[in-house]
């Protein structure tokens, strides 16, 4: 029974109407559902039914959900996190994507548990919500501006300082289909192309006040919890290192354990790392520390360039992936080559895990002699050729002349050179992140059923089996990959960060006690599971209902076709028999067919 945590309220906007009305959500919705993610897929899933499962992801129809969880904003570590949910532009497919930073809070704080857009405004606009009420107020002087810049005229128009917003740049502005929606300075809904949805909607920001305390069940009981919890993490042997690092740690690991994205994916070992790890970052780069809202990791790096071509360029990153994918992929072994292109990606609002892929694959199209040099508007992009990986962002942002087809993803560069379809590497039509799958049969399988598309926060089982488990089972890999899809959605749907548990091991059990402790509904963390494991069952029935089928379940072709040259993975392919018996058996664990449909009976348990 929920008992607290919630307002109870669902703000539904209708752009086209010019029309924001609240609505109260019933206990059984927020039992079901809990927050973020699992909100979203449902509210996705009745707009899908209602018009008949025929949606242009760029048309006004598509709706677009904005949803915290229950512990976002909580007196608990890492509990900073807010989704994006809607029909994704980058697929076509079910999508989303989760922002961190404070943005979430506020939407807490303003009373609202879950956000619907649809509709379309006439004219260039912002999503005003006041402590509550809301606003479309139109802002065409907005057009053309960066995400940094869009924050700043927001703030001078609305004469306080006192909002978070959510805002689209260019890119999103010219439905880039990977257009990413930016909050706190470099916080980033990157995957998917929801900055496309809000761009096609004529949105260009969402901002929100808001003075509302959070309602907690049970404060006393969640403040020791939170206490032994961060105690936990302080103590751990790593958490110096993520505090220090952030996500840049893994740089140095993925190239020692050979999984680093290297010139498109050809290689899994970069020679230049050395130039482009965490070292290279403290020893001349960092400045300061950033964190999400209630994050004692505090894994955020601010960066400088202090002289040379690009001083004065500075951001909050690169992580990890924006790292490996527009550095050691793209051959650039300049740190503050990839600093510059971090924080054009940032500003433009494209995603740096797609842009980099994307370039990736031009660079290694030209060189293998698909693309000519009139087909990159003369513009000789190779290896390492940092001015022209720039220019390239720029030019996918703003859609000239060859950017326009990358603008289009991956399926719009195929449809164009269909030769390029055994160089790009995408699941879905979402271009891989950024860890090689052939050395780890799990995470191939991983990306392959993944709802979105190719993306490793699904499940991120390499680590473990290339640390633990190169002797599992087929079985072994299967039910890791299973796990980690039912654990993943709870933190999405529960508004928190996943690092504690997968960096540093914090207890699964801590959010059974959250939950709650906030809500005051006493569910185990094998009943929150379930719930988990259920949208993960309703986005594959969105995406089976959309035509999805076990062929689409399927791996790029490098990752079969292509060993990995060198280092301690050389040599090595996922076997496509080994991972067609690896398929069938997920099917079978899940209860789908052999085809990966869900039974049609399924589709009940989400009914109204």
């Amino acid at each position: 029974m929920i008992k607290s945590g919630y307002f109870k309220k669902h703000l539904r906007v209708d752009l086209t109407a010019g029309t924001a009305e609240r609505v109260d959500l019933p206990d059984a919705f927020l039992e079901r559902y809990i927050g973020g993610r699992g909100f979203g897929a449902k509210l996705v899933w009745d707009n899908l039914r209602h018009r008949d499962f025929k949606i242009d992801p760029l048309g006004p129809e598509n709706l677009m959900v904005v949803a915290p969880g229950p512990l976002t904003g909580a007196y608990l570590p890492s509990s900073g996190k807010n989704s994006f949910v809607a029909i994704a532009p980058a697929t076509g497919l079910y999508g989303d994507s989760s922002i961190g930073g404070s943005f979430g809070v506020e939407l807490r704080q303003a009373g609202i548990d879950a956000l619907s857009i649809t509709g379309r405004a006439p004219v260039l606009s912002i999503l005003f919500i006041d402590n509550g009420p809301a606003a479309i107020v139109p802002m065409p002087e907005l057009a053309g501006k960066g995400c940094l810049e869009t924050e700043g005229i927001i703030e001078e128009r609305l004469g306080t300082h006192s909002i978070k917003t959510a805002a689209i740049g260019v890119a999103g502005e010219n439905l880039v289909r990977f257009a990413c929606i930016n909050a706190d300075w470099s916080r980033n809904a990157g995957r998917t192309g929801m900055g496309a949805v809000m761009g096609s909607k004529n949105l260009k920001a969402i901002v929100v006040r808001g003075h509302h305390d959070l309602p907690v069940h049970d404060i006393e009981g969640l403040v020791e919890e939170a206490r032994r919890a961060t105690a936990y993490m302080r103590d751990h042997p790593y958490f110096k290192i993520w505090h220090r690092e952030g996500l840049m740690a893994v740089m140095d690991y993925a190239n020692d354990v050979g999984i680093l994205p290297t010139r498109n994916f050809r290689d899994s070992v970069f020679p230049g790392i050395e130039k482009i790890n965490s070292q290279t970052m403290l020893d001349h780069y960092k400045i300061g520390d950033a964190a999400c809202f209630g994050c004692p990791m505090s894994c955020g790096n601010i960066c400088l360039v202090k002289d040379g071509r690009y001083a004065g360029v500075v951001t909050e990153g690169p992580e990890y992936e924006s790292c490996a994918m527009l550095g050691s992929n793209l051959g650039v072994d300049n740190f503050a080559a990839v600093l510059a292109a971090n924080q054009l990606c940032d500003d433009l609002g494209v995603d740096t895990i797609s842009t980099g892929n994307l370039i990736g694959a031009v660079i290694e199209g030209y060189e293998e002699g698909i693309l000519t040099l009139s087909d990159l508007d003369g513009l000789e992009i190779t290896w390492g050729n940092e001015g022209a990986v720039l220019e390239m962002i720029r030019k996918i942002a703003h859609r000239e002349g060859i950017g326009d087809v990358l603008a289009g993803g991956s399926r719009a560069v195929i449809g164009i050179w269909p030769e390029m379809d055994n160089i790009i590497l995408q699941v879905k039509g979402l271009e891989q992140s950024a860890y090689d799958s052939r050395a780890a049969l799990s995470m191939a399988l991983a990306y392959a059923t993944s709802d979105i598309g190719a993306h490793h926060t699904r499940a991120w089982t390499v680590a473990r089996e290339l640390e633990e488990g190169q002797a599992w089972s087929i079985e072994e890999k299967v039910d890791t990959v299973i796990y980690h899809q039912k654990l993943r959605p709870l933190f999405d749907m529960l508004g928190v960060c996943r690092l504690p548990w997968i960096e540093l091991g914090l207890n699964e059990r801590h959010y059974e006690n959250f939950y709650r402790y906030v809500t005051g509904n006493g569910l185990s963390l094998e009943q929150l599971l379930g719930l988990s494991n259920d949208i993960y069952d309703l986005t594959r029935i969105i995406n089976t209902r959309l035509g999805v089928s076990r062929e689409d379940d399927s791996l790029p072709y490098k990752v079969h076709s292509r060993p990995v040259l060198t280092g301690p993975n050389a040599g090595r392919v996922i076997d496509r028999e080994e991972f067609q018996r690896a398929l069938s058996l997920y099917y079978r664990k899940r209860g789908w067919d052999e085809n990966g449909i869900p039974p049609a009976g399924l589709e009940d348990k989400f009914g109204d």
